[in-house]
This record gives C-alpha cells, structure tokens and sequence, in this order.
C-alpha cells in the first residue's frame, strides 16, 4: 500500500493512497495559522470510479459469512487498538485544534465500537416466529443495503466516523466516508487501518459540500449517515427521502443543564465546566445553557465561575484545555451570539473576547453569560464554542419545561441529589439523551441520537446496526402443497 503523505492531496480506495484529480488547498493550524499540509477535492470522475469500485467490492463482501466478517473486524480492531496513534492524533491537534490527551483519548475509544459491531452484527441475523400453519417456517433475515455514505463533522473526526462506519461494515456494506475539510488529513491517516479489509471496502474522499451532496444523491450510495449543523442535515434529509434511502441523521443540539437545590454545588460546578468547555464548547452534546434553581444561583455561579477562569488557553500541543476554535468563521458567529446576548441584557461573568495574550489563532476565551433570557438567540440556537448560558429556575419543574422549549433534542443533564428529581427528568426530558450527574459520556451497546431538529435515527446499539441493513420476510414451505384457498375457488364459499 502506498504511503500517507500530508503534504500531497490524497484519496484513500482499493487499500491505497493516491493523489486528488481536482483542486487542492491548505490545510491551517487553527493555533498558528501555519500550513500543515494539503487536502483536495476530487472531480466528478474520480469520484464516480471510487464509487463504481465500492459497489463491486461491496457484493464480494455481502456473500462473506458473519462468522469471517467478525473476524476481518476484529483484526481492524486489534491494529487501532494497538497503535500508539502519536501521527494520528498530532494530526487531529494541528488540524482542528483540540488538545492532544483529547486526541489520544478520542482514538482510544474507537476500537472497542468495531468489536461490538463485529458481533453484535454476528449473532444477530434474524430471528424465527411462530407459523401460521403446521409445516412452514417464517423468519426474518436481514440484508445490507449496499453502499454506505458517512459525512463527518470534525469535532469527534475518527470517532462519529467509527459510529456508523463500524455498524455499516459488520452489516455487510462497504463505506465511503467524506472527511470535515477542518480535519482531512487525520482521518485520511486513520484510514490505514482498514487495509485489512477487502480491497474497495473502506474509501474515504476528501472534498467540499458539493462532495457531499454529489454522495447523497449518487444513485452508487444506499444508505445515508450524516453529522453537522441542523440545517444541512435537514438538506441531507430531504434528499434521502426524495431517493427513498434510509438515513441516519444528527443536527446537533443546544443542550440544557438542569442544576438542582439537591447536591453538591462544588461538584455541580465542576460537572458544568467540563459539559459546557470540553473541545472548547465544540461538542454536538455541550451543555450550552444552564439552568439554576433560585435558591443556589449565587453560590453555583461563584464556584462555576472560578473553574471556568482557571483553565488554561493555549495551543493543543501545549499543557492547555481549551484550545482554538476550529475555523474563523466559527468564532465570528459565536462572537456575535455574545454580543447581542449582552445587549438584550445578559451579564458577562468571564470571558467574552479573545484572549489579549493570544494575537495568532482562533482563539475565543471561556465565556459563562448570567441572567440570560429563554428569548435570546444564544439560548435557541446551537452555540458550538466555549461559551454557555445561565438562567435562574423558580423550581425544577420550570427548568424542565425550560429545557423541553427548545427546538433541538439531543441531550440534556441534570445534577441532583434527588432520586424523585432523576427519575421525574429521565421521564419528561425531551431529548434523545439524558445524563442524570456524569454529562457527556456514550455506551457502544445503547443508542445515540436526538429528538425534534437534533436528528433521525439512531447510531450506536442494535438501532445504529440497524440503519444498515434491509430487514426481509420469508415463508419457507417444504411441501409444495396446494393450498385450500388458491384459485379455482370452490363454489361452497360464494354461498355464504
């Protein structure tokens, strides 16, 4: 297989690298501006043959049995498992800017997701129903689509990849995955891994939003997994329907935080600093606005605002936990979110500009605003960046109603002491996910996904398997008999 070079614009197909025919670009470090290396948007041709090879490959790998297929998985998963991933993830810091322990952490999450899927997808492959008559048998089997198209955001590059793309492999589909254009080359790096694999299995096609839209409505692509803002991904949604496809879709969210009168209030503050701060607030799950009961405002605020301050701003290289924002464009719109959200009256308790000390970079200070109003944009919209919200709550049942105004569904948290208080938000919380005292982590084995405008579908568990395969029922009758009602009727039965 040939090398990965960063400094060439590649493709990754057939278990090979190879150049781009079509534009190329720089690849910026978000920290220095400096260039990192090159990334490149296929033409229309490059593009249709990468995708003519996946459909060929993808019948040979149909007709391998679960039991060979899991293994092929498994060896995938034992080669992420046992690289040290240093390239890999000093890529993903140059690229997007996230700290690298996030990186490592990141890629280390990855190879267990594979191992599921591998049997999960292995012991799951029907399942047999009672007969209607004696003698039949009537089951249920499942099928792959075909070929499975994964448009990546790149926060999470190799991980919201591995979501789908592992659950579309162990079903029997080959995969084409376009790449952020923030975090081409990492993800293109990662790809090596896969050359266990049979040849043409696993493609990933770097480009722009027409690469993505060229793969949504490509009459080569079967299945959909999409995640990015809500308004592409409701675009992308449209089209899967006009095409009759199947798709998985997540929008993002503009997740609320519920902290209680029941708790400690030091761990309150810092379960919120790391929901809302995380990746510098560029997290699909961020907790982006909070809600406090009355009676705790003032102290939660206090010993929230003391972490927020505390943490460190710097390049992902460095000894920092909050890096840059990805990209320019990012940091202007949260810049004005904040702007307009302190003159329809909010209180900057920190943050809110970039960092003096920090000229060069996309750099934006962990910004916490108080006495926010539910009708300020910056309380409806996804925010994606280190800021956050924070609205005073009569009671807690205000703040879950407050929570639940939203058009987003994603995720939702709440900090309490209370078992009445979990048990009353798992019940009416409005989203596709609730943390009830540990924000943001996931279960391979339990399904991932938001309610309303945050998405359809779900990855991750048997629903995530699910997505990629065609379900068919079969009655399988070894006796050829005929049957009593079938055609010429007996004349008996008109005379009813």
């Amino acid at each position: 297989m040939s090398d990965f070079d960063p400094g060439i614009a590649q493709c990754f197909s057939a278990n090979r690298y190879f150049a781009v025919d079509g534009e190329e670009f720089e690849v910026a470090n978000p920290s220095t501006l400096e260039t990192v290396g090159k990334r490149g948007v296929p033409n229309r041709a490059q593009l249709e043959k990468i995708l003519a090879e996946a459909r060929s490959a993808q019948r040979a790998w149909a007709k391998t049995d679960p039991k060979t297929r899991a293994a092929m998985l498994h060896a995938v998963a034992h080669s992420m498992r046992h690289e040290l991933h240093h390239e890999v993830a000093r890529l993903m810091t140059l690229e997007v800017g996230k700290p690298l322990p996030e990186a490592f952490g990141e890629l280390a999450n990855i190879a267990p997701i594979f191992q599921y899927f591998a049997e999960l997808a292995r012991d799951d492959a029907g399942s047999i129903a009672g007969a209607i008559q004696p003698g039949l048998l009537q089951f249920k089997r499942y099928d792959p689509c075909g070929v499975s198209a994964h448009i990546v955001p790149y926060n999470y590059p190799i991980l919201i990849m591995a979501f789908t793309v592992a659950a579309s492999l162990a079903a029997g589909n080959a995969v084409v995955i376009k790449p952020s254009e923030v975090s081409t080359l990492c993800t293109l790096r990662f790809m090596q891994h896969f050359a266990a694999l049979p040849v043409g299995v696993v493609s990933c096609i770097p480009g722009d939003g027409a690469t993505g839209a060229t793969l949504v409505e490509s009459e080569h692509v079967d299945v959909v997994a999409f995640t990015g803002s809500a308004e592409t991904a409701r675009t992308v949604a449209i089209k899967c329907a006009e095409r009759m496809i199947p798709s998985v879709i997540e929008g993002g969210g503009n997740d609320p935080m519920v902290v209680s009168s029941h708790g400690n209030l030091d761990y309150a503050a810092a379960a919120a600093t790391c929901a809302a701060f995380h990746l510098s607030g560029q997290i699909c799950t961020s907790t982006e606005r909070i809600y406090v009961l009355e009676s705790v405002y003032d102290e939660f605020v206090d010993r929230f605002v003391e972490r927020v301050k505390a943490l460190r701003i710097g390049d992902g290289l460095g000894r920092h936990e909050i890096g840059p924002m990805a990209t320019e464009k990012s940091r202007e719109r949260l810049a004005k979110l904040v702007v307009e959200a302190c003159e329809a009256g909010a209180r900057l308790a920190c943050g809110g500009r970039i960092p003096p000390d920090q000229p060069v970079g996309w750099y934006y200070e962990p910004t916490v605003l108080l006495d926010a109003t539910p009708e300020m944009p910056i309380m409806k919209t996804e925010i994606f960046g280190p800021a956050v919200a924070l609205c005073k709550a009569a009671s807690f049942e205000e703040a879950l109603d407050l929570c639940n105004a939203s058009r987003y569904g994603l995720g939702a948290t709440v900090l309490t002491s209370n078992l009445q208080e979990a048990m009353r938000a798992s019940e009416e919380l409005e989203s596709g996910m609730v943390w009830i005292n540990n924000p943001l982590v996931d279960n391979d084995a339990l399904p991932f996904g938001g309610r309303k405008r945050s998405g359809l579908g779900r990855e991750l568990g048997p629903e995530g398997l699910n997505v990629f395969r065609n379900v068919k029922y079969v009655t399988l009758d070894p006796s050829q008999a005929v049957q009593e009602w079938w055609y010429p009727y007996n004349d008996a039965v008109f005379d009813v």
